[in-house]
């Protein structure tokens, strides 16, 4: 019997990646092979993302590009999952008949009867009630083998009031310390070095199973596992950023000194309408209190530009906010009205061309902070972790402690011998640009 051939796409976050690896693994017991290019694909899963209105297009434009296989390769069912399915389950259905299957973010365990029934040409739906659990022993990674996103919990309890998340994935549901660190010892066993940790708010984790957050006790657990090199938390919330949390972070050698704080403001009005609990003064003593701590902490924010109601004062609290705290990394997004959301019934929208052009603005002010950060790490040696070869002989590009992967810049490196990829080699920072550094392996 002829193996099926199957090409995956998955769009959106690292916790969109985890659910992608966990269909991927339903499936490869099955009689199916998986293949990059969709050309060559019998069926197609697209793992969408539905957050903002430009993932939500990049969604829609990528179903209706790979349906087109259908008439010019031997594409014979295309299978849509995740938050755009989950979100608009109705419409989708109604709207793309080039659709065969489509599956919401809780019922990734039915990918493979999804394609049966799709390519049986039966219509195939599947909606569950949300869940943590999953079989994460026997997902198929689609990182590199040396680095692994392990998502510790699902949804979320925050009702930040431009969110769709809450909507889309329910409230926090927490993995177990156990599930979780089984998870991690078989990815350490199967090589994986850089283990990342991910949830919608990686500080909560636990807040419902154990009815106090975890993730200090659950880091404690994981950073002295044999194998593993760098232990890495994103997605921290700055109000739940403790002291203990830090001194864990300051114990373990393995955990990695890289902080991701989400802040999205930093003006008092703005943050109430926006239902979050972090405040201006707090969020200044906290950056504070890190560096104070450890002065090689990389601390990465993201910021909203263009909240509704957002006045010029306002704005400039967040611009001068920016300028005064001077974050090692920095995201910044235009404001996306989120049906659904509280937000979006807010009067005082801004205009599309303001929101851009605030961005725009803090992003400009970034440039320069993240160029004199970089330049401050001339002449230091970091330990690189080996991501690829260049196209001239002896380059290569990896990441230190300081880059995540996907988010932050690079290192190029160039090296009288030979490396590999996943090796982790000594390297003298040489010169820097706004995002990426040069330097030297030391033999």
């Amino acid at each position: 019997m002829k193996e099926i051939q199957i090409g995956v796409i998955s769009l959106g976050c690292s916790k969109n990646r985890v659910d992608t690896e966990l269909m991927l693994g339903a499936l490869q017991h099955r009689n199916v092979s998986f293949v990059a290019d969709p050309a060559q694909a019998d069926v197609i899963i697209i793992n969408t993302c539905g957050f903002i209105e430009s993932a939500k297009q990049e969604s829609i434009d990528t179903i209706l590009e790979m349906a087109q296989y259908k008439k010019t390769g031997g594409l014979k069912a295309l299978i849509v999952a995740g938050c755009l399915s989950e979100r608009y389950r109705e419409e989708l259905m109604r709207e793309l008949p080039e659709v065969d299957a489509f599956l919401g973010v809780n019922a990734y365990d039915a990918i493979a009867e999804a394609v049966d029934h799709a390519l049986a040409g039966e219509a195939f739906s599947e909606f569950s009630a949300p869940k943590a659990e999953g079989n994460y022993l026997d997902r198929v990674l689609t990182t590199p083998s040396y680095y692994a996103y392990v998502k510790i919990a699902e949804g979320c309890n925050n009702r930040c009031s431009y969110c769709a998340i809450p909507y889309i994935r329910g409230n926090l549901q927490s993995r177990t310390m156990e599930d979780i660190e089984a998870e991690v010892r078989m990815l350490l066993k199967a090589g994986v070095r850089e283990i990342i940790l991910v949830a919608q708010d990686t500080t909560r984790y636990g807040m419902d199973l154990y009815g106090k957050p975890m993730l200090c006790e659950l880091l404690e657990r994981l950073a002295v596992l044999p194998g593993i090199v760098w232990l890495r938390v994103l997605y921290c919330y700055p109000e739940n950023i403790t002291d203990e949390l830090l001194d864990v972070m300051q114990k373990h050698e393995t955990i990695v000194k890289y902080l991701d704080i989400p802040i999205q403001h930093l003006d008092d009005t703005v943050l109430k309408r926006m239902h979050r609990r972090n405040r201006q003064d707090a969020t200044y003593a906290l950056v504070r209190k890190i560096r104070q701590k450890n002065p090689n902490f990389i601390i990465r924010t993201t910021l909203i530009a263009g909240f509704p109601g957002e006045t010029e004062e306002q704005f400039a609290v967040l611009r001068q906010g920016v300028e005064d705290l001077a974050f090692d990394r920095m995201g910044v997004f235009a404001y996306s009205q989120e049906e659904g959301t509280p937000a979006a019934e807010f009067p005082d929208q801004v205009p599309e061309e303001e929101k851009e052009a605030r961005r725009d603005t803090l992003m400009e002010i970034q440039q320069a902070i993240s160029l004199a950060a970089n330049e401050r790490r001339v002449g230091k040696i970091y330990r690189v972790l080996i991501e690829g070869a260049g196209e001239q002989e002896g380059t290569y590009w990896g990441r230190s402690y300081a880059e995540a992967p996907d988010i932050d810049g690079q290192i190029l490196i160039h090296s009288q011998r030979p490396l590999a990829e996943g090796e982790f080699v000594p390297v003298k920072i040489e010169s820097a640009d706004a995002y990426d550094l040069y330097g030297g392996a030391l033999l």
